[in-house]
């Protein structure tokens, strides 16, 4: 399992006064309100900075961090990836998973027979759609829904599938 998720990347500066734009990689955007402080992955180094303020605007986060006090400073940083750490990250409710920590597990049939890995989670507003790969080189495109989603263990890293009538061509 992952050990930091990701919650946005910086997009663009906003104003003078150091505050960036944040483009959310949560469901929640008012998430930022709660957060104290965040990990900035530069791609040279892991760097904690700690959140001054929060607003927002439209579907982002406006910030401002301590320490960085001019639209110069703040340039450096965009398109950079913001993190938390698992015990910052959001309580999830049951039957709830990370996309992080769902990437990769392997994917059972009823039988408990293999049938490939969960490449990637396609979220379309109604219910996510997984992605997975067969072992025989087929996609599988399987809806999020209870009666196709039978049990998900993600620290076994498996989930175990029924796939309805139609989703899978012979």
């Amino acid at each position: 399992m992952e050990e930091r998720l990701q919650v946005g990347v910086i997009a663009s500066t906003h104003g003078v006064h150091g505050e960036v734009k944040i483009f959310p990689t949560t469901d929640d955007v008012r998430r930022f309100k709660k957060l104290k402080e965040v990990i900035l992955d530069t791609g040279k180094e892991n760097r904690i900075l700690e959140i001054e303020s929060v607003k927002f605007f439209k579907q982002f986060a406006i910030l401002k961090f301590r320490g960085i006090d001019t639209i110069d400073e703040a340039e450096k940083y965009r398109r950079k990836s913001l993190y938390v750490t698992r015990e910052n990250a959001v309580r999830l409710q049951k039957d709830e998973y990370f996309i992080a920590d769902l990437i990769g597990v392997k994917v059972l049939d009823e039988q408990e027979q293999e049938l490939g890995t969960l490449e990637d989670v396609i979220e379309t507003g109604a219910n996510d759609v997984y992605q997975i790969r067969l072992k025989d080189g087929r996609q599988l495109l399987l809806p999020a829904i209870k009666e196709c989603v039978l049990d998900v263990d993600v620290e076994a890293g498996r989930m175990k599938i029924h796939i309805l009538d139609g989703l899978l061509e012979d």
